[in-house]
């Protein structure tokens, strides 16, 4: 039995992975699936002071309360700035990463420095047209190449972002790169995108695997079964 905490990417929650828990639970494998600060079930606590910190905060904070150990760490998207710098705090505890069409951060940068300058520019243009000015609205779920099946189903649930996840810099010792296993899981299928430039590092570097999966962004909704495969044959 292996244990994989699966993180989400912005305005999304937990309720995301469902399909791929489930899978990785028939198997007889511990999942976690927390839904960070402000999001999904938790958009009751939202506030203009939640930050990057504060969405690894709420992963360690399942890791330290489940007393979780040789964890399998699986982000997506967004979530790559966060489980980098979980495993950043407590490496030993963790023994792969798993980035699903994510962001690799490098110490000092933010995820608003790491996106596509294009993608990075609508962002902030939600949020300064929002009464609120901290909030950054969803866009539609067609628009990250999600089948047409479940677009509806993902635009019900999705919900603003708080800009401060995007804007605060992410400083790293550099022990996340000390982890055992490194995976880059690129998926091929939506444009602009925005993994193929980690994905095309990972697969320079000895110290990666690489694989890519032709869907849109939304891995885990569009392709459960192959996502599954990829995340059980890492253990």
């Amino acid at each position: 039995m292996a244990t994989f905490v699966l993180v989400h990417g912005a305005w999304q929650g937990g309720w995301c992975w469902r399909r791929v828990a489930d899978r990785l639970r028939n198997f007889g494998h511990l999942v976690f699936a927390p839904t960070l600060t402000g999001l999904g079930e938790r958009v009751h606590l939202l506030n203009d002071k939640i930050d990057l910190d504060t969405h690894i905060q709420d992963v360690l904070g399942v890791i330290e309360s489940e007393e979780l150990s040789n964890i399998i760490l699986c982000g997506h998207s967004y979530g790559g700035m966060v489980i980098t710098g979980v495993a950043d705090k407590v490496p030993s505890n963790v023994r792969t990463l798993v980035y699903l069409d994510a962001l690799v951060p490098e110490s000092g940068l933010c995820t608003l420095e790491l996106l596509p300058k294009e993608i990075g520019s609508t962002l902030l243009e939600s949020a300064r047209s929002t009464d609120k000015g901290f909030l950054v609205a969803p866009d539609q779920a067609k628009n990250f190449g999600v089948n047409i099946h479940d677009q509806a189903w993902v635009n019900r649930h999705c919900v603003d972002q708080p800009l401060k996840t995007f804007e605060q810099p992410i400083f790293l010792e550099g022990a996340w790169k000390l982890i055992p296993y490194r995976i880059y899981i690129y998926a091929t299928g939506w444009a602009p995108g925005i993994g193929k430039p980690f994905y095309e590092i990972a697969q320079r570097d000895s110290g990666w695997k690489s694989n890519s999966i032709q869907c849109g962004h939304d891995v885990m909704i569009d392709k459960p079964e192959e996502l599954t495969q990829i995340l059980i044959a890492s253990i």
